[in-house]
């Protein structure tokens, strides 16, 4: 158990949220194109989605994906089970409806176990999408706080030094066979935020530490010169060099996987409001700048599962499959955007927040916005997971739902002039 400065739990309390606010960022109102209308509708669209799908489902259920007329719960310890009940929380925040608040504390109680699980690297996405929201919207501290501190412990138990990472896999063969045997993936960015924010909670600088030691190494390793991202890099845990470079749900090791850049980029624009690190920012620009210049990016900006899904030929086993568009790697990325534009001046900034607006028009209809009641009760269609595994193949995916509502949450914000990014 780690002790809580006394100090940091007054500020936490007193201050009524569960985490200090790191961003003091507001846009202006007349370089938005969307509506508050249009924001408005999506949300309460998204809101009565969301409470259709938890009437289909079991309390206990975490839904992950919809496939074959049927919800799929691949239980807690599935790494997206915090994006359900974050979903619900956002939604809460928009709307004020108390059932979604009581739909997000339902699966609370079943999620919290996971904060021991020191299995995965995948706790951000777990305990902070869920349980940090909870935090930050109701301030019960007594509630939430150990949850996150325990979780925060046990993410940071999968650290080595030798490699300055933060482990992925435990088992687990690459594509040509061979076992793994340190791999690191590029998601891991995603998770750093849950480190930083524990340490402001907890007064603990150790996680923060970590987090800037896994980022740096990845920035270090992880990245082509055109700073697209490789999947997988996996390391020699003896001495921290690198074994390989690979794949794993990219259609091969050298291209591009499209959610891979969603992540590098969203991470290392996290990274950088976390430390004023002139690096991180450096680097996603320069990730925003590979995909949003990418010439296979459609027009829609709903992107291909793989940039370079064109590079396969008809022997390829996923040649049937590589024009599906993956809606969850817009989504990610246009909730990205609206916060690297927070970061930039001028006519970057205004470009990024004219592409997130983009992709937030495309999501928000035909063919990728599901109509009420349909697509089992998600609220974006057309997601892909793992094609090389395949698995949650063109499907709803709750993550997608998740960082949609997330995007449309910060443009809201945008668009009353309010601090953008809060925690």
């Amino acid at each position: 158990m780690i002790k809580v400065k006394q100090s940091i739990l007054a500020v936490i309390i007193a201050g009524s949220i569960g985490l200090q606010s790191c961003a003091q960022h507001k846009q202006d109102k007349a370089a938005l194109k969307l509506s508050e209308a249009f924001v408005t509708q999506q949300l309460n669209d998204a809101s009565k989605q969301i409470k259709y799908l938890e009437s289909q489902i079991q309390e206990s259920d975490i839904p992950t994906t919809f496939k074959d007329g049927k919800h799929v719960n691949w239980g807690t310890a599935w790494w997206c089970s915090g994006f359900y009940p974050g979903t619900a929380l956002y939604l809460y925040e928009a709307t004020g409806d108390q059932e979604l608040l009581d739909i997000a504390k339902s699966k609370l109680k079943y999620l919290e176990k996971e904060k021991h699980n020191t299995t995965t690297h995948d706790l951000g996405f777990m305990l902070f999408c869920s349980f940090g929201n909870a935090l930050r919207l109701t301030g019960d501290s007594s509630a939430y706080k150990e949850v996150l501190a325990t979780g925060a412990e046990s993410l940071a138990s999968r650290f080595k030094e030798s490699t300055k990472t933060i482990r992925s896999w435990d088992g687990g063969k690459n594509w040509d066979g061979q076992p793994w045997t340190y791999p690191v993936i590029i998601d891991n960015m995603m998770n750093l935020e849950f480190l930083t924010q524990v340490s402001k909670i907890t007064g603990n600088p150790r996680y923060t530490e970590i987090a800037k030691t896994h980022a740096n190494t990845t920035l270090k390793e992880h990245f082509r010169d055109n700073y697209s991202s490789y999947h997988v890099v996996d390391y020699n845990p003896e001495d921290g060099s690198v074994i390989a470079k690979k794949t794993a749900q990219g259609a091969f090791d050298e291209s591009a996987w499209a959610r891979g850049q969603a992540w590098a980029l969203y991470g290392y624009t996290v990274m950088y409001r976390e430390t004023k690190d002139e690096a991180y920012l450096k680097q996603a620009r320069g990730i925003a700048d590979f995909y949003l210049n990418h010439p296979n990016l459609p027009e829609d900006l709903v992107p291909y599962w793989d940039f370079d899904q064109d590079k396969l030929t008809s022997d390829s086993k996923y040649y049937a499959q590589k024009d599906l568009r993956d809606a969850s790697t817009a989504a990610i990325v246009a909730s990205a955007l609206l916060e690297l534009s927070l970061y930039t001046e001028g006519e970057e900034s205004a470009n990024y927040i004219t592409k997130s607006e983009k992709m937030l028009e495309s999501l928000s209809r035909e063919p990728y916005k599901a109509a009420y009641k349909d697509n089992g009760g998600y609220i974006l269609k057309h997601s892909v997971g793992s094609i090389p595994h395949e698995t949650e193949v063109d499907v709803p995916l709750t993550y997608a739902d998740y960082y949609y509502v997330e995007a449309l949450i910060r443009y809201g914000r945008m668009l009353k002039g309010e601090e953008v990014i809060k925690q």
